[in-house]
């Protein structure tokens, strides 16, 4: 049997990280055994859905390299279908119209309440044959009155259902308009879906899905359903805790490899292992050994593990990332080795590539702001003889590289017999601004030659005018 998955987001809002875990689950599983991966955007809620959630929904899987075989669907483009399979079902006797008004079936609750019963519809137009005038009826599921439904869920195990706890599920509405329980087995039946991966908020659907796919003679899917993702504080996840649009943490400097990463930790192990390739992971990956305990959400260890995929992505894929930061901070540039010189010694020193950007303002741009209570400390008395002798030596290499500024650094500091980092530091206030960046002959290399001297004589400038 071929292996068929899908991703089958709502476009109400956003896509976040529990979805997006849910999606990498089913991508994983078909992945793993040579399989299909569906994306369908169910879109039934006119009211809620938006062209702009579905956009996110695209986009973001787009950048987190989640493509899908086939796909998207879209429901709403497939009324005529689920009409078509409504009527069937209507005209084996599997479906009925039911015309109980709001405050009928409220009253119903309220009695049924009353008497300490589960609120649950009582099939009382199971059995009309008459309509009732004036009255636009909703379509009911007859589901059966015995038995059970066994789901033998791959994160849960063996789930029992009592089909008297069921009550006869509306399919359409007064409208016409099919709901989603309906909609989703006439797609996954149609699409051949074999695996269904997703929250187990969906757990108590299952019964209701299974017989609706029974009644129309299709073999209901294998099913898995993940614990949610909690906060850190154990609370269900919310904006404050990271349930933002994926695309936030693209623009927050995440790599979309990392994310990956630590979203198939939540729940998913294999042994102390803690990074992981895609590559990797679909080799890995079994929807069985996901933990059916809930798991929560830490920014620390999401930080922790982009690092450490920055420390391993290689340097012409990160410079491109870089550049795609830098240009969101009004800064650019197109000079490859520049960008891949800042890369390779920043990325020790940084989380995400936003920080590497941020951190990295003074490799791209022309003249940079001193810090004044750095420039005081290291700019001022002996450090502005330091900085005049350090331009003549260093106007005097003959060829710009790493290890010919490190020797300029070390004959001035021979000449007057001080540690080298009390040349070093001048240099670096004067290049950078400030005191902290990646090794100074490293960071004087990249800026260049014509840039370094035109800063040393600009720190000159600043220090004489604090003198």
């Amino acid at each position: 049997m071929s292996i068929v998955t899908r991703f089958a987001p709502s476009p109400t809002g956003l896509l976040h990280i529990g979805g997006v875990r849910t999606a990498l689950f089913s991508w994983l599983h078909a992945r793993r055994h040579g399989g299909r991966f569906v994306l369908r955007i169910e879109d039934t809620d006119r009211e809620r859905s938006t062209e702009a959630a579905v956009q996110v929904i695209l986009d973001g899987m787009q950048w987190l390299g989640l493509s899908a075989d086939e796909g998207p669907y879209y429901q709403t483009r497939r009324f005529d279908r689920y009409a078509e399979v409504l009527r069937k079902l209507l005209d084996e006797g599997k479906a009925y119209h039911c015309y109980c008004s709001k405050e009928e079936l409220e009253q119903m609750r309220t009695e049924q309440m009353a008497r300490k019963e589960k609120p649950r519809y009582d099939g009382r137009c199971r059995h009309r044959t008459a309509p009732v005038p004036g009255v636009q009826p909703v379509v009911r599921f007859k589901n059966p009155l015995e038995g059970e439904v066994v789901v033998d869920d791959q994160v849960h195990g063996r789930v029992v259902f009592q089909n008297a706890e069921l009550d006869d599920l509306i399919i359409a509405r007064a409208d016409g308009t099919p709901t989603y329980n309906f909609c989703v087995v006439v797609d996954d039946s149609d699409m051949g879906i074999t695996h269904v991966i997703r929250g187990d908020d969906h757990l108590n659907n299952t019964p209701r899905q299974m017989n609706m796919l029974q009644a129309m003679g299709f073999t209901p899917p294998v099913y898995a359903h993940v614990a949610m993702i909690l906060g850190p504080d154990g609370a269900k996840l919310s904006k404050r805790h990271g349930a933002v649009s994926v695309l936030q943490y693209r623009e927050e400097g995440f790599l979309p490899e990392a994310l990956l990463n630590y979203l198939v930790r939540l729940g998913w192990s294999h042994g102390d292992q803690e990074i992981f390739t895609l590559q990797e992971l679909i080799g890995l990956f079994d929807i069985r050994d996901v933990n059916k305990a809930a798991s929560a959400f830490n920014p620390d260890k999401l930080l922790w593990v982009n690092q450490q995929h920055m420390m391993k992505a290689p340097l012409p894929y990160l410079a491109g990332v870089l550049r795609e930061q830098l240009q969101r901070i009004g800064l650019d540039s197109d000079n490859q080795a520049l960008l891949e010189g800042v890369v390779a010694g920043q990325r020790e020193r940084c989380k995400t590539m936003k920080e590497m950007a941020e951190n990295s303002r003074y490799f791209f741009v022309d003249q940079v702001g001193i810090d004044d209570k750095a420039g005081r400390k290291h700019l001022g008395g002996e450090g502005a003889a330091t900085l005049a002798r350090l331009e003549t030596a260093l106007a005097a290499i003959p060829e710009w590289t790493a290890p010919a500024v490190h020797a300029a650094l070390n004959a001035v500091a021979a000449e007057i017999s001080a540690a080298l980092g009390k040349v070093a530091q001048p240099l670096r206030v004067a290049l950078t601004g400030n005191t902290i960046s990646p090794p100074i002959d490293a960071t004087a290399a990249l800026i260049g030659r014509e840039r370094t001297l035109a800063r040393l004589a600009a720190a000159r400038a600043w220090a004489a005018a604090i003198a």
